[in-house]
């Protein structure tokens, strides 16, 4: 469980968040429709998008750090999944939107009035989402927060469509002073279906990233590896590991596994290295709960037993030998 410090943090930022897309809904939706810019429109569509995800992630960051219960006995941590998920489909629904409206203007193009309002707020939103969205990224990876890396993401990927939306209205702004007789307002649409292109792009990366938790996906490679390498050096205290499992939940790690230990070891010290073992894992990935089944070695290996064996094939014969004596 983590600390009230680090709950407070990922708050913080997470209304930060949720202040700033207001802010940038208000000033694109205002200029937008005062322009005529269905690109930045779009873009307001997508602070939208962006407000309810922050709204979401808000949510699930409260939530998750619920303690566990009754109902809930390993705790509230895939919230912060289910928040990403439904963070990713959303991108989804506003993509399909901006496509819908950028091609009905393609075939129907309009003059922009004054884009240079649409330019400012443009870069104006390309730098307050760069602010926001690297300190959510910052706090993410700090607390390993799925929700506050959705957030950061969608942010990030506004940064991006924002700056070129600007391009797009300075191409046409320019124009207009320069060559007034290029018709360049195709270039605004462009921009808008450009712009749910990198959504839907974000949105599938986003859904797998997030949604894999949900179905238990194992830990990362190098964390599972981390976990196999520091078993492997409790030889010759351990004999072998197997039924190795890991799962994550939210920022929040389960660790199972089995550990063959002497047959003769006294109960109190198989205790202890299974303390040791789980303050080990913990220590090293924070927020994990570990389960340890210490087995008795005879030397009975079967397929997964010899895949995590740490004696020798000189040991194992020793092991039998000494077992079918007794």
């Amino acid at each position: 469980m983590l600390g009230p410090e680090t709950r407070r943090l990922k708050t913080q930022v997470a209304l930060l968040s949720v202040c700033s897309n207001s802010l940038l809904i208000a000033l694109k939706l205002v200029v937008g429709l005062s322009i005529g810019s269905v690109s930045v429109i779009s873009e307001a569509i997508h602070s939208g998008m962006d407000l309810l995800a922050a709204a979401l992630a808000l949510f699930a960051v409260r939530k998750a750090h619920e303690p566990a219960d009754d109902r809930h006995p390993y705790g509230h941590g895939k919230v912060e999944n289910i928040s990403g998920t439904v963070e990713a489909l959303l991108i989804f629904i506003a993509a399909a939107w901006i496509i819908y409206e950028a091609i009905h203007k393609l075939m129907r193009p309009e003059p922009l009035v004054a884009p240079g309002w649409g330019v400012g707020v443009m870069a104006f939103s390309a730098l307050a989402n760069t602010f926001v969205s690297q300190m959510l990224f910052r706090v993410a990876r700090k607390t390993d927060s799925v929700a506050l890396e959705a957030d950061a993401w969608h942010l990030r990927t506004d940064v991006w469509t924002s700056a070129g939306v600007a391009l797009s209205l300075t191409a046409v702004w320019v124009g207009a002073r320069f060559a007034p007789h290029a018709n360049l307002h195709w270039l605004d649409p462009a921009a808008a279906i450009l712009v749910a292109l990198l959504i839907l792009h974000a949105a599938l990366r986003l859904t797998g990233q997030a949604a894999r938790d949900l179905l238990d996906w194992a830990l990362p490679s190098h964390e599972e590896q981390w976990i196999r390498d520091y078993l492997t050096g409790l030889k010759p205290t351990v004999s072998g590991f197997h039924h190795l499992r890991t799962r994550k939940s939210g920022s929040a790690r389960f660790v199972d596994m089995h550990l063959l230990v002497d047959e003769d070891m006294h109960v109190y010290k198989a205790h202890d290295i299974a303390e040791e073992v789980s303050q080990a894992i913990h220590q090293h990935l924070p927020g994990s709960s570990v389960t340890v089944h210490i087995e008795p070695c005879a030397a009975k290996c079967d397929e997964d037993c010899l895949a995590g064996c740490l004696l020798t094939e000189e040991e194992r014969n020793a092991v039998r030998l000494r077992h079918a004596h007794d």
